[in-house]
């Protein structure tokens, strides 16, 4: 497992966690909800920008395809933001718990990510 993947994981279980709890707690959108969100945008581009150096760099080689990986990247980046949208449109409490399925998702696409760079299961 990389560095990476492992703060990947913390960030979208603590973002799935919180919003969870936001779903119980309130009838809008958390502030907590949304911080955690951005929470792992935040962590999207700094693995963008890792896998970036990474590619152009000193681990060039892919094991899989180039374009489905940056194309889980750029999927990935579009995600919370889209998911941001929908929540500041629907203000409900259902709002929180759409929002805890973007850690979920997320937290998918980082390991298919992985597995893709690396060429096998973590």
């Amino acid at each position: 497992m990389t560095l990476m993947f492992i703060i990947g994981t913390v960030v979208c279980a603590a973002s799935t966690l919180i919003c969870w709890v936001m779903t119980a707690l309130r009838r809008h959108p958390a502030d907590s909800s949304i911080i955690s969100l951005a929470a792992v945008e935040l962590f999207l581009v700094a693995y963008g920008i890792y896998a970036a150096v990474r590619q152009l760099g000193f681990e060039a080689t892919i094991t899989g395809e180039g374009w489905e990986f940056w194309g889980y990247v750029f999927t990935a980046l579009l995600l919370p933001v889209g998911v941001f949208v929908w929540a500041m449109i629907d203000k409900t409490r259902w709002s929180n718990l759409v929002m805890s399925f973007v850690g979920l998702v997320v937290f998918v696409m980082v390991y298919r990510m992985e597995v893709i760079w690396w060429g096998s299961a973590l």
